[in-house]
């Protein structure tokens, strides 16, 4: 019988495992209690933490019960692994508009119905602490020389800026967190990043030698793309969960822009699509993995947004760069629109760029209708719509013939943009081949 380890290890996910054997064993026999931590700094996760939040959606799937327990506790002091620096210290104030904010994005992808998942808190537990019982009961179990070997410790030990103590406290406190939910909530799984191996043995540990029980680890690798980049960092920032932050149609275009190479790997992560079907995408070239990419891009856009939000994202990027070729032979398991099966929504006054009635779904931006009526040239407009970061890389992108203005390109970067390009009160802009910009005029 395939256990949710053995999912976990066919799509790519696991970087070790603690008691292996002894943890095989025991998830093929018991519908198990996990969970994972998530660091409530921001009022939203990004795709950088989807390989986590994917493994808890597997796990609840394949009958287990999720943890996502958020921070609010080690928030106030800040998680050093992975870190160079000291991180930004915030209130719990913040931490509590940010942990509403995470639970309405991971119930995109697990179910808190009737506690078939639990959201909690590590605060409840870990503000009451009376610092001399804590070292009195939790401390004499830590030795600081095993402390200091950790990976997490050692990268900021080496740093300019060292470690402070209030950091040096972190382990212990996660290694808690395992204590109090193996105690509370018969939790008996914890996974998280490679980089946290240091603190979920720690807790292991801890627990074996407080609750007298033995307790599992699973880490997942640093997931980057082909060409090194760490996954969800682009050259606009981080790609964010949150609509507000990312939209949509952003988050769509960033899974359809994957490297061919990385397909197969982000599919299986990425997706709840069948391996089969998966590793079928491998033989896959030219046109045929461009139809995977889409596939892609829907089916993880569709997971985070919902059917609505991926449909509206799937047709304005098919308005713009044409309607993907994805024959039912590739990943037939997807609810993706296939061209034979969804008519063309049929073209609009667009201004002879194809993008018919779905162009609603590009970024767009309200611009003065009486500065257009005086003129602006063409360089100010794309800095201020966003498609170019300064006059110089506009005037650049102008002058190499890369920027276009209602389907025309632009001939010279100090061309004059008036009310006659404005077509139904709106004229749309491109950088390139891929990014658009729709002006509207007020």
């Amino acid at each position: 019988m395939n256990t949710v380890l053995d999912v976990l290890k066919e799509r790519g996910f696991v970087d070790a495992v603690t008691h292996e054997d002894e943890l095989s064993t025991y998830l093929g026999g018991n519908e198990v209690t996990c969970y994972i931590g998530f660091d409530p700094t921001a009022p939203s996760l990004h795709v950088g933490s989807l390989v986590c939040i994917m493994a808890l959606a597997h796990m609840q799937r394949m009958g287990h019960r999720p943890i996502a327990l958020v921070g609010g506790g080690t928030g106030l002091i800040g998680d050093p692994s992975g870190k160079t620096e000291m991180r930004k210290v915030i209130t719990e104030e913040e931490i509590d508009i940010n942990r509403r904010a995470i639970k309405r994005q991971l119930s995109n992808f697990i179910d808190f119905s009737q506690e078939k998942a639990l959201l909690l808190d590590n605060g409840d537990w870990l503000t009451g602490l009376e610092y001399i019982p804590f070292l009195r009961d939790i401390g004499r179990h830590f030795s600081v020389n095993r402390m200091i070997k950790a990976e997490s410790y050692k990268m900021r030990i080496d740093s300019d800026d060292g470690l402070s103590f209030i950091e040096f406290n972190y382990m212990l406190l996660q290694a808690y967190d395992f204590m109090e939910l193996s105690r509370r909530y018969g939790c008996m799984l914890q996974m998280g990043g490679s980089d946290q191996w240091g603190n979920i043995v720690a807790g292991i540990d801890l627990v074996r030698r407080t609750l007298q029980k033995t307790v599992f680890g699973i880490t997942f690798p640093l997931i980057t793309t082909s060409s090194g980049i760490k996954m969800g960092k682009t050259h606009k920032g981080a790609v964010w969960l949150d609509p507000e932050r990312t939209s949509p149609y952003e988050y769509y275009q960033f899974w359809i822009n994957t490297d061919d190479a990385d397909v197969v790997r982000f599919l299986s992560l990425f997706t709840f699509i069948p391996m089969e079907e998966i590793r079928a995408v491998q033989k896959l070239q030219g046109a045929q993995i461009n139809g995977a990419k889409a596939v892609l891009a829907f089916e993880a856009t569709l997971i985070a947004h919902g059917r609505d939000d991926a449909l509206k994202a799937y047709d304005a990027a098919a308005s713009v760069f044409g309607t993907p070729d994805i024959p039912v032979s590739i990943l037939p398991s997807s609810n993706v629109p296939r061209p034979d099966a969804r008519p063309d929504e049929g073209a609009g006054n667009d201004g002879g760029i194809g993008l018919g009635n779905r162009e609603k779904d590009i970024p767009s931006s309200m611009f003065p209708g009486d500065m257009l009526e005086k003129g602006v040239q063409a360089v100010d407009l794309f800095v201020t719509s966003g498609l170019a970061a300064s006059k110089g890389e506009a005037r650049r992108l102008i002058s190499q013939g890369g920027g276009y203005i209602n389907g025309e390109r632009i001939a010279a970067f100090d061309q004059e943009i008036t009310l006659s390009h404005i077509k139904n009160g709106e004229l749309i802009l491109r950088a390139g081949k891929k990014k658009f910009h729709k002006i509207v005029t007020s």
